[in-house]
């Protein structure tokens, strides 16, 4: 019986020392965080995104004082972007502002944040709750960075977004007019007026108001 317990404990203390030594072994292994900017700058360059990501969120985790710890977090946005996962880097690129709202890359980072809507906006049919959040972004941009590049840039996106939301409305407003429901079509219309420059749809908009009019008073006569 003794014996026993002895071989067990034997094995215990054997197994938990194997634990310390790969603990051990695992921190002594950590890249330092020169290594570490380097391999994620070079695997993002490479358009390696996904192991730049895990590489820049190991500096930002294991370094969170260095001097790369806020190209860290901008680099963990980007690759965030670049992989298509619009929600991960809207609230990285947020956290960003929040924590650096003074930093130099703010009118780039506001831009993306606006393209990560941008990039789904849906066709003139669906919802377009992602076209009005991008136009929103981009006017703050162009407003608060007259400036900057990338209001330059926000400017043509903002045209699009516009575009989109006009068509929509136009849309609907078709809906309700093959429905003969002519006041609600009317209201449609006219929203694409009052509401939206001119993006190659004004026409159109107004012709339909001028048939949605002269029907109404038709059908009240």
């Amino acid at each position: 019986m003794k014996k026993h317990i002895l071989f067990g404990m034997m094995i215990a203390v054997f197994f938990s020392g194997c634990a310390w030594f790969e603990r051990w072994f695992e921190h002594t292994e950590e890249k330092t965080a020169h290594e570490l900017v380097n391999d994620g700058i070079s695997d993002y360059r490479d358009g390696n995104y996904k192991d730049a990501l895990e590489s820049f969120e190991k500096l930002k985790d294991w370094y969170p004082f260095s001097k790369y710890a806020i190209l860290a977090e901008l680099k963990i946005a980007d690759a965030h972007y670049n992989l298509k996962q619009y929600d991960e880097a809207v609230i990285a690129y947020e956290d960003f502002e929040n924590l650096h709202p003074r930093n130099e890359a703010i009118p780039y980072i506001v831009y993306q944040i606006g393209s990560c809507y941008f990039r789904q906006i849906e066709t003139v049919d669906r919802d377009q709750n992602n076209a009005k959040k991008a136009f929103k972004i981009f006017n703050r941009l162009k407003k608060q960075f007259p400036d900057s590049v990338y209001a330059v840039k926000a400017r043509e996106n903002i045209k699009q977004c516009l575009k989109s939301l006009a068509g929509h409305d136009l849309y609907v407003g078709l809906f309700y007019y093959k429905s003969k429901h002519y006041k609600a079509a009317l209201d449609r219309f006219k929203s694409i007026i009052t509401n939206y420059a001119d993006v190659g749809i004004h026409n159109e908009a107004l012709k339909y108001i001028v048939l949605c009019e002269a029907t109404i008073k038709e059908q009240t006569e």
